[in-house]
C-alpha cells in the first residue's frame, strides 16, 4: 500500500521560504513521477510542480516559475519541494502525489494515482 507523508509546512512571512518534503512507503519510488499540488479555500486544487522518475525532468505551474523547485531524492524515497520568495498567494494546502504513468507535464489532477494528506502553507503580508 502506498503512503505519502508531508511535511515542512508553516506560517511565514512574504519574501521568506520553506522546503516541503514528502516521504513515501513505495518499495519503488524511483518507477513514479511525482507531483505537488495545492488548495486554496475556496478553491479547486491546482498544479504546482511534478518531476520525471529520474528527477532529470521538471515541470512548474507559471504561478511558481523562477521561486519554487521541485526535487527527488530516490535512495530516500523522498519528494521535495524549495519554495522561495513566497507570497501571501502561496497560502494553501500542499499535497504531493504519486502516478503510475509518466505523461509529461503530468500537471493534471487525474494523472495521479496516490496523494498524501496534505500541509497547510500560510504566508502572511
Amino acid at each position: 500500500q502506498v503512503q505519502l507523508v508531508e511535511s515542512g509546512g508553516g506560517l511565514v512571512q512574504a519574501g521568506t521560504s520553506l522546503r516541503l518534503s514528502c516521504a513515501a512507503s513505495i518499495r519503488t519510488f524511483r518507477n513514479y513521477p511525482m507531483g505537488w499540488f495545492r488548495q486554496a479555500p475556496g478553491r479547486e486544487r491546482e498544479f504546482v510542480a511534478s518531476i520525471s522518475r529520474s528527477g532529470g525532468s521538471t515541470y512548474y505551474s507559471d504561478s511558481v516559475k523562477g521561486r519554487f523547485t521541485i526535487s527527488r531524492d530516490n535512495a530516500k524515497n523522498t519528494l521535495y519541494l524549495q519554495m522561495n520568495s513566497l507570497k501571501p498567494e502561496d497560502t494553501a494546502v500542499y499535497y504531493c502525489a504519486a502516478s503510475r504513468v509518466y505523461s509529461p507535464p503530468n500537471s493534471r489532477y487525474g494523472d495521479y494515482d496516490y496523494w498524501g494528506q496534505g500541509t497547510q502553507v500560510t504566508v502572511s503580508s
